[in-house]
């Protein structure tokens, strides 16, 4: 019998307070959750570049790891594109643990016990989110948040997909998006005067000459412990903190909270940029041949701290023509779309055609699930790409430069000739990231692969992609590694010559 973690104990207390309802439907969702995560820690474990790992063989049944002190780890052969919760077990030495925050502690390696604490979260969570899921209907979504909160289980490879620490099991009922709650936003007044605005703030969202910020409730309460007078319904997105206002824009909040991987919040360098790198989309969709959309920052505006500040961004929604549907590319695998067999190939090739495309001009997006959206026809077939948030791509002034355009004033951070990074960027989120997730599985990825390069133009950055080794970030590692800044990275086998086993 499975012994509760102290998270799972602890949600399903607060659980049987606020909603006791779902307490059997939680407590039935527990298994799953941990095998989900336990899937993502197994990824992590088989291949990224952690100090304590030793060494990898293959074994009679499997893959074994061992470890620096000589003890040893025995599981499943690894599939790193595999979205199944295909791990269900692993053994440490003769040991067998069914519970990934059971493990990290026994693993008692660096930082473990913090990460375990985090696995634990995001089981109780997970199994929150599949216990309070509502079934989705057969037809499409008619709203772009409808789309967004088809997504329950979060990231499909980041072991803490759940994690949402700060939040009790009420706030997660009311925030979460896949509960499909409606989300009033405090509105607050701030003088103009002591504001950075950037772009048009809309006069909707002004008092005379003062700057109306929204700020997400929870916000509210726990950093700027305040109470909002005006308030604003709205929708929340998948990465909670963006939130679609009823036939309007999508409003991106300031939320001091860590989801997944780090504290992300809306700096005031990015809200000075924040209408220049905009203008820049534009310039770069229109050297798309029609295939890509960058949605516009409308405005962006902050009080004098990334705490209290605010972006308004066109929805997605604004690029689909009549009977067309724009969906996240991490809603694709929660919806049964009218596909045929050759749909994962032409996806990919719709997919590769702008990233390297953009790439070689000299611009790597950051085009996992969550950013890049796809423009489905009536009948599902991929048409056209909707890219948001350029707040993390990555610019190569010397490609720009060898196709005669200008580098804007971009935030320093965002400027690169180093092509590894480049590239990095691109493949990590595009291939490992969209196009795996959406695959399922490193056999399907391999076969829309092979297919959607055929016609490719064979550029350097393609021949990088087919041969060199599938850089992905090392999420594992990066959650074990809490006083290295930015990202880190693990080297996947390369897609297109996946075998299983």
């Amino acid at each position: 019998m499975h012994r509760p973690s102290t998270a799972e104990a602890e949600v399903a207390d607060e659980l049987a307070a606020v909603r006791p309802e779902l307490v059997p439907g939680y407590a039935a969702a527990l298994p799953g959750a941990r095998a989900a995560v336990l899937t993502r820690l197994w990824r992590g474990l088989a291949h990224e570049p952690l100090p304590w790992l030793a060494g990898r063989a293959p074994g009679r049944d499997g893959l074994v790891l061992r470890l620096s002190d000589g003890r040893r780890l025995y599981g499943p052969h690894p599939d790193p594109y595999a979205t199944d919760a295909y791990v269900t077990v692993v053994r440490l030495d003769e040991v067998a643990y069914d519970d990934p925050a059971r493990l990290m502690t026994d693993l008692a390696v660096p930082h473990s016990a913090g990460f375990a604490a985090e696995l634990g979260h995001s089981v109780a969570s997970l199994a929150l989110s599949r216990a309070g899921r509502r079934s989705p209907a057969k037809e499409w979504p008619s709203t772009d948040w409808e789309w967004e909160q088809r997504v329950v289980d979060g990231h499909p490879f980041h072991p803490t997909c759940r994690s949402r620490p700060g939040f009790s099991v009420a706030e997660q009922l009311a925030y979460g998006p896949e509960h499909g709650p409606v989300v009033e936003l405090g509105l607050v007044p701030v003088p103009a005067r002591e504001c950075l605005v950037s772009g048009v703030w809309p006069q909707g969202l002004r008092d005379g000459r003062r700057v109306v910020v929204p700020v997400h409730p929870w916000q509210a309460g726990h950093v700027l412990k305040r109470a909002c007078e005006e308030r604003m319904a709205a929708h929340p997105l998948m990465s909670l903190r963006t939130l679609a206002l009823p036939g309007g824009p999508h409003v991106k909040t300031a939320l001091s909270a860590r989801l997944t991987s780090s504290v992300r919040d809306i700096s005031l360098p990015s809200i000075a940029a924040s209408a220049v790198l905009s203008d820049f989309g534009q310039a770069l969709a229109a050297r798309a041949d029609g295939l890509l959309h960058v949605t516009r920052t409308l405005g962006a505006a902050a009080a004098g701290s990334p705490d209290l500040a605010a972006v308004l961004r066109e929805s997605p929604q604004a690029y689909a023509a009549a009977g067309e549907r724009v969906a996240p590319v991490a809603a694709l695998a929660t919806t049964d779309l009218p596909r045929s067999p050759a749909w994962p190939a032409a996806f990919a090739r719709l997919a590769l055609t702008v990233g390297l495309r953009l790439l070689e001009l000299g611009v790597a997006l950051e085009a996992h699930g969550q950013n890049l959206l796809v423009v489905l026809s009536p009948t599902g077939d991929p048409l056209r790409l909707v890219y948001r948030d350029l707040a993390d791509i990555r610019v190569s002034p010397a490609r720009l430069a060898r196709h005669g355009v200008p580098v804007p004033a971009l935030p320093v951070r965002m400027v690169t000739d180093d092509e590894r990074v480049l590239r990095r960027k691109l493949f990590g989120s595009l291939v490992a990231g969209s196009l795996a997730g959406t695959a399922g599985s490193g056999q399907a990825l391999r076969e829309a692969l092979e297919t959607a390069v055929r016609d490719l133009p064979r550029t350097p950055d393609l021949a990088a992609l087919l041969d060199d080794p599938l850089p992905a970030k090392a999420l594992t590692l990066m959650r074990m590694s809490p006083q290295t800044a930015g990202d880190l990275w693990a080297e996947l086998p390369n897609p297109v010559r996946w075998k299983a086993g």
